[in-house]
């Protein structure tokens, strides 16, 4: 049994704030040394699929860096599968940017179906968990399913935010609404989906000559589906999360450091693979103070320094007396001397000045800072609870020591200047 696993990563992530100012949604950074894209390939390499097919979008250069020809998952490889990136390309006839899940997967089919691939796997890679996809197949071969979506279930005041189904005793999805105001039940899709070839093929072709049709797989594709097709729901019961917004992004982080949350990054029989470069081990100088927190290679903690609740990322340098907490920390930040990080989260290359607060601590409901790409904050700035300083703001950039909260800075310069 052929199976083609194709991966949509072309989400621009809006909701994501500065951290999708210059990458798309997969290829952000996750857990210091991983991207969130990194889950769902390993999730396939330890599932035993090694024929993937990446579809991205909206400013792919990162991801593709990323990816590269696929060797730190085993899928740089030609005649077994590996792994290949798609983006959007000028046709003949009317041709635009994908409109939808469903129209990404069609404007690619005629490489998707190369090979005879027997069964189509569709994955979103912006979804942090670890699932066995093998497993997942196996229940869609002895349903003799059309199609199969893996479920989960969700707190019900959550389950507006997901597209929700109804099933019958046998695990027969029955009636399916996306994003409803009032949801019918709990049983959440995961946008991890398995089609029999032909299925699909019949399905987007139908919606393509559907001139009414948004062309996206979960308003138009599954409930039409349902009605005509074998559809079950396969139940998964682990860690799983849409880090697409800050909010769930930086708790998604926290969870990684509370030991009662079923995501172990360190299960030697389920590893998550990335690319990475070399850096030197970590350097923590005397009475620095490091609690419940993950560093990565390459960082470098001065002495009085305070680190609680946080991730920093390869090559963070915290100067003497600084203090970051419930915070993440990208690619060689650095925080100057005397200067506190509070439930934020600081982009690659971020500069902190001597005796800056960033954020704060105390609230019942975290309010997020952020901090842009590359941006340089001048010494002695308060950034207040919930400010967005975009990517390549330099101190003259802004007006006054003061950023107050909901404020957005972008840099001034031209983009010839940057």
């Amino acid at each position: 049994m052929k199976t083609r696993v194709v991966i949509l990563a072309g989400g621009a992530g809006t909701r994501l704030g500065v951290l999708t100012a210059k990458r798309t949604k997969p290829a952000v950074p996750f857990a210091g040394k991983y991207r969130i894209i990194d889950f769902t390939l390993s999730n396939c390499v330890n599932s035993g699929l090694i024929d993937v097919m990446i579809i991205a979008q909206y400013m792919p250069r990162s991801l593709i860096e990323h990816i590269g020809a696929g060797g730190p998952w085993d899928l740089d490889r030609d005649l077994t599968g590996g792994v290949r990136i798609h983006t959007p390309f000028q046709r003949r006839g009317n041709t635009d940017w994908f409109s939808g899940t469903a129209d990404a997967v069609q404007q690619n089919f005629s490489w998707i179906k190369s090979g005879n691939p027997d069964l189509v796997m569709i994955l979103s890679g912006d979804h942090i968990y670890k699932m066995d996809y093998s497993r997942m197949i196996d229940f869609h071969l002895s349903r003799r399913a059309d199609a199969t979506l893996a479920t989960i279930r969700v707190p019900h005041q959550e389950a507006s935010r997901f597209g929700i189904m109804e099933t019958d005793p046998n695990g027969r999805v029955i009636d399916f609404i996306e994003k409803p105001a009032d949801p019918p039940s709990d049983l959440a899709n995961m946008g991890v989906y398995i089609f029999n070839a032909r299925t699909l093929n019949q399905a987007l072709w139908e919606d393509y000559q559907d001139a009414y049709s948004s062309h996206d797989f979960g308003k138009d594709i599954l409930p039409i589906l349902i009605k005509e097709f074998r559809v079950f729901a396969y139940p998964f019961s682990g860690y799983w999360v849409d880090v697409g917004t800050v909010g769930t992004y930086w708790q998604a982080h926290m969870d990684l450091l509370n030991p009662q949350i079923p995501m172990d990054l360190y299960e030697r029989s389920w590893v998550i693979h990335t690319r990475s470069e070399e850096r030197p081990p970590v350097m923590i100088h005397p009475n620095a103070v490091i609690e419940n927190s993950m560093i990565c290679d390459g960082c470098i903690i001065e002495s009085g320094a305070v680190v609680r609740n946080s991730v920093l990322s390869p090559g963070v340098r915290l100067r003497s007396n600084t203090t970051v907490e419930q915070s993440i920390l990208f690619t060689d930040a650095q925080v100057q001397s005397g200067a506190i990080v509070q439930q934020s989260i600081l982009d690659k290359r971020v500069q902190i000045g001597k005796n800056s607060t960033i954020g704060s601590l105390g609230r019942e409901e975290p309010i997020i800072t952020m901090i842009g790409k590359n941006t340089i904050l001048p010494e002695g700035v308060t950034v207040e609870a919930g400010a967005q300083i975009g990517a390549d703001v330099i101190p003259e950039d802004i007006t006054g020591l003061q950023v107050t909260a909901k404020q957005i800075i972008q840099t001034r310069r031209l983009p010839y200047e940057i």
